[in-house]
């Protein structure tokens, strides 16, 4: 398959509305993942990941990807996502790899912990671990309206999870192994109705950069994406529906990124080929915002 550009104009996006936590068939336009899009080269020969969050959106592109670059590939996401899930994995296993899937719901330290164990079980060892699950809601008007329910599960989902996930990968992980998270544009320009996502995107910039620094001795390389705004089905999820039909029109570049023009970043940072000495970095694909 040649290399292909992922479609580059603005569509039209109409106001649109899901309930938590979204799926990919409502949403219109539909994303690019990459399906006719991304060519490998051979960059993950031979290399086993675990995705969370991989059913859809920037997981399903990461995922696509990985497995076109050589990959194995297991694929963490909720129940409620399977149809997600298993089209993420036909388009895994159309590529010639192995997809594992992993259901769990990662605020669950026993689920978060076991859905390592789940992937490595199945996929016979673990060479990176994308930590890309991740929740948000936009629908408030105020810091007075973020509730109790919203900080739980924000902060688990984002925070705890990857704590959590990361503490049991570690015990699989070797030299020459990668861990990518997902941070955020949120953590460098918050918004007032994500506080409490911009705050775990700012942290988990922190925890890259510190454990980047203590693994750095066991040959590990730790980095983060930091995605700008996205067409992924958490947006019609948790955005006010109007607030879609100018999404991400307020970038340099004029216009929301697909799922597709991420998966490159996390390729990259997970590669041995490309990333060999790129540690401790956070990079951004975010429509020309900037991430400093």
């Amino acid at each position: 398959m040649p290399d292909q550009q992922p479609d580059q104009t603005t569509p039209d996006r109409p106001a649109q509305q899901q309930e938590p936590p979204g799926l990919t068939a409502p949403m219109r336009p539909q994303p690019d993942h990459g399906e006719e899009s991304y060519a490998g080269h051979g960059l993950l020969d031979g290399r086993k990941a675990f995705i969370t969050g991989g059913d859809s959106g920037i997981g399903r592109a990461v995922a696509i990807a990985f497995a076109r670059e050589g990959a194995d590939v297991a694929i963490g996401y909720l129940e409620q996502e399977q149809e997600d899930a298993d089209e993420t994995a036909r388009w895994v296993r159309a590529a010639g790899r192995t997809c594992v899937l992993v259901p769990a719901d990662l605020r669950d330290e026993d689920q978060a912990r076991g859905s390592v164990r789940t992937a490595v079980a199945e996929l016979g060892g673990l060479d990176v671990l994308v930590n890309n699950a991740g929740f948000q809601m936009a629908r408030r008007d105020s810091f007075a309206d973020v509730t109790t329910d919203d900080l739980d599960r924000v902060m688990k989902t984002n925070l705890y999870a990857l704590v959590w996930v990361t503490q049991e990968a570690l015990e699989h992980l070797g030299e020459g192994s990668a861990i990518v998270n997902c941070s955020s544009i949120q953590a460098y320009q918050p918004s007032e109705s994500l506080v409490d996502y911009a705050s775990t995107k700012a942290a988990i910039n922190n925890i890259t950069v510190n454990l980047a620094s203590e693994l750095g001795e066991r040959g590990i390389r730790v980095n983060a994406v930091a995605p700008g705004p996205i067409w992924t089905p958490l947006q019609p999820a948790t955005q006010p529906a109007e607030k879609l039909e100018t999404f991400g029109q307020d970038t340099p570049l004029g216009r929301a990124g697909e799922p597709a023009e991420v998966a490159h970043a996390f390729v990259f940072l997970a590669s041995q080929v490309t990333g060999s000495y790129v540690s401790a970095t956070v990079l951004g694909v975010t429509g020309g915002k900037p991430v400093f």
